[in-house]
């Protein structure tokens, strides 16, 4: 499976089936690993916060969670087979858990972790639920969050403090947490599960246009959508024109 570079951060051209076959392996590791949903709005961001930036170029799996990246990848000749999101990995992954893995859910608004936790659960009731908290990515309160996620020893845990906050928390903390095979940064996947927040309807979704969506119902998202839709496209032309130039 190939892994290309989009603003000098890798991502991974898979399939979401592609997906879940290399999560079941990280599973059985021996070691640690940190999976990405990077989307157009996280490249952006990437560029103006050194830190974030080498937590994406380390992750052991970045997958293409914008219509952005994929389009954008294809312009620039780096073929990514399709988008896939955090939401659609965290529902297909746990529908494939055996009672042997367990999974933690931290972050999101207080109750929403808990909600989406049942929303899981009543989709795949073999599924095994280890704890489900809001929690906080403030370092003051990493102590006692890490202590409540070692007292039931998860296999898969999913945190949802939006980028970069989750993923900076990830890195900086996985290791303290040694049953931990996968920990993924999920960004608004709790809300989306837990019904707090609705998704597009599938057709936007396919014309990738699910932009337009977020932008009606929360249009204080204006700022973040216009990096996502205009000053995302932009750095990546520029950087392919540099490139070219450069050659």
């Amino acid at each position: 499976m190939s892994r290309i570079s989009i603003l000098g951060v890798p991502i991974d051209a898979i399939t979401r089936e592609q997906a879940i076959e290399r999560l079941a392996d990280m599973l059985v590791s021996e070691r640690q690993h940190h999976v990405m949903t990077p989307n157009s709005e996280m490249l952006v961001a990437a560029q103006k916060h050194p830190a974030f930036h080498q937590v994406l170029q380390r992750s052991d799996l970045n997958l293409p969670d914008s219509q952005g990246i994929v389009t954008m990848g294809r312009y620039i000749g780096q073929y990514v087979p399709e988008r896939v999101t955090g939401v659609d990995t965290v529902t297909a992954l746990c529908a494939v858990l055996t009672e042997a893995d367990s999974v933690f859910l931290l972050g999101a608004a207080p109750g929403i972790a808990e909600k989406a936790a049942e929303a899981l659960k009543a989709k795949n009731p073999h599924l095994r639920i280890a704890g489900a908290y809001a929690g906080t990515p403030k370092a003051h309160d990493a102590n006692s969050i890490i202590a409540r996620i070692n007292d039931v020893h998860p296999h898969i845990l999913f945190v949802a403090y939006g980028a970069p906050k989750q993923d900076l928390w990830i890195a900086e903390y996985l290791q303290e947490m040694p049953s931990v095979r996968i920990a993924m940064g999920v960004g608004g996947t709790f809300d989306f599960l837990a019904g707090a927040k609705k998704r597009a309807p599938l057709l936007l979704q396919t014309m990738g246009l699910e932009w337009f969506w977020r932008l009606v119902c929360e249009p204080r998202r204006l700022p973040r959508i216009l990096n996502a839709v205009l000053v995302f496209p932009f750095l990546v032309i520029l950087r392919q024109r540099s490139d070219v130039v450069a050659r």
